[in-house]
């Protein structure tokens, strides 16, 4: 039996998470599955922590904020320490369906890849809510940048539902991007010769709370997301 587990960053997701976790309980009960459950409270403001702590919800607090890419390699610390086999990044925020878990796994538990992707664009009928129109642009931009510098085809380099096999929580546990850690790491680990699959999937809109990403930011975003590919690009292997 593999020990799976879901790694789910959290800031200032008092609207979302209790609702998020219930629904992984309820989807263990009626599937026969046994997800664990490990939060990231990445210093959250509002009432996260008290919410985390009255439902007796797994977590680790993080003292400060350290943005998406130190409160996911928290959780990946965690899955390399208590020996889990499969990590799961799965939102906190209601975007994310627990249905899909399990066909993300499998091309792992098959031994066909090294990271699994939810993906909303691999095919047409994969999700209704695929963002707006510009952010789907920058998206085609960053993936077809990966594909120049690494020749594999990666459709949503940005989508946090994701799931990694052993070898890279190990990896993830000792280096992992602070910014842009999606598309980032996912050039690191092609350059070196994992291998990823795609699977697809259905997203929902967030029903509560703020985006960590805000529309100012876009094209700093983008621009940053670019440089770092072609340095990473350019970079010999391993």
């Amino acid at each position: 039996m593999k020990k799976i587990l879901l790694v789910i960053p959290a800031y200032n997701e008092e609207a979302n998470i209790l609702k998020t976790y219930n629904s992984i309980l309820e989807y263990n009960k009626e599937h026969n599955t046994s997800f664990d459950v490990i939060v990231i409270n990445d210093g959250s403001k509002d009432n996260t922590e008290m919410i985390l702590n009255n439902n007796n919800i797994p977590h680790i607090t993080l003292i400060h904020n350290l943005g998406i890419g130190g409160a996911v390699q928290t959780g990946y610390k965690y899955a390399y320490q208590n020996d889990y086999d499969i990590a799961i990044q799965f939102d906190g925020d209601g975007q994310h369906d627990i249905n899909y878990a399990c066909k993300i796994i499998e091309p792992l538990l098959n031994g066909k890849s090294n990271m699994s992707i939810g993906s909303r664009f691999v095919d047409d009928t994969s999700s209704e809510f695929k963002s707006t129109k510009a952010r789907q642009m920058g998206i085609k931009l960053i993936s077809s940048f990966i594909k120049f510098f690494t020749g594999k085809k990666v459709y949503d380099v940005t989508s946090g539902f994701r799931a990694i096999d052993k070898s890279l929580i190990d990896r993830f546990s000792k280096e992992y991007p602070l910014e842009y850690p999606e598309p980032i790491s996912t050039t690191e680990i092609l350059k070196d010769g994992f291998v990823i699959s795609e699977v697809p999937v259905s997203m929902n809109e967030r029903t509560g709370g703020v985006s960590s990403i805000r529309s100012w930011k876009n094209v700093y975003y983008m621009l940053n997301v670019l440089l770092s590919i072609v340095i990473i690009g350019l970079r010999r292997t391993k």
